[in-house]
């Protein structure tokens, strides 16, 4: 992702600066400006969705089908990955098949939803395994932050809401904007026919609703997610140890 454009900046004078131990090169007063795409994007979103379960009548594919049928229908691209035949982390080079079709994806969105089955009280590790192979960082280019990113769960018995806080904590880390509203379906297995849409109910109402607010966000957001995510500590440091900073090996 590109670095904010120099007319965004908003340098603060020495004499204003609160501490000796900032860089007055390098620090900015937030401003309107940079919040102010010069030329809004045309396209329709481009919205990556991700599910994490297996199963032959997986209940988070069919929840995350919902939401790419609505996400259409609200004017959106939407793209659903099969995460079939995807490896284990670490298990494949990168160049695998699978991995470079979830990368490329994840470089073309602007925008995601991550819908994971509730399995002993965590997300699957299927779903944790896609988001695995979405890299930190390219180079000093990290390619999910200021994305936005919707979270769902599906589970079996009671509503819970474990597998979308641990979502969260994901998105957070990989410096995403996650909505505020999210999807928790109990019981899915009671709210999909057989021919696998989902039932009228409060909670097709609520996936409705984070979907809308996810491509508002988007909307809102995509042209000026560089300006919305550009750090102080990062533009103190130069693009080369920004790269190896953020690509160190993982022990």
């Amino acid at each position: 992702m590109a670095k904010p454009s120099s007319t965004h900046k908003a340098n603060v004078s020495d004499c204003a600066l609160p501490s000796t131990n900032i860089d007055a090169a390098c620090f900015q007063a937030p401003s309107h400006t940079g919040l102010t795409a010069k030329a809004p994007s045309s396209h329709p979103p481009r919205i990556l969705l991700l599910y994490g379960s297996l199963r032959e009548r997986s209940y988070s594919k069919l929840l995350t089908l919902e939401a790419a049928r609505l996400l259409q229908a609200m004017g959106a691209e939407a793209k659903v990955f099969d995460p079939l035949g995807l490896p284990q982390p670490d298990a494949a080079p990168d160049t695998h098949p699978k991995v470079q079709e979830l990368r490329d994806l994840a470089a073309w969105s602007e925008g995601m939803v991550w819908c994971s089955p509730e399995r002993h009280g965590a997300m699957t590790g299927i779903m944790k395994s896609q988001i695995d192979w979405i890299p930190l960082s390219v180079g000093a280019v990290r390619p999910t932050q200021g994305k936005t990113l919707a979270v769902m769960e599906v589970s079996g018995g009671s509503q819970s809401f474990n597998a979308v806080n641990q979502l969260r904590i994901l998105g957070r880390w990989m410096r995403m904007l996650t909505i505020p509203n999210q999807s928790s379906v109990a019981k899915a297995f009671l709210e999909f026919d057989e021919a696998g849409r989902m039932k009228p109910s409060a909670y097709y109402d609520r996936v409705v609703d984070v979907m809308e607010e996810l491509v508002k966000f988007t909307l809102l957001t995509r042209d000026v997610a560089p300006y919305l995510v550009d750090r102080y500590s990062e533009r103190k440091e130069s693009a080369e140890a920004l790269s190896r900073r953020v690509n160190q090996r993982t022990l």
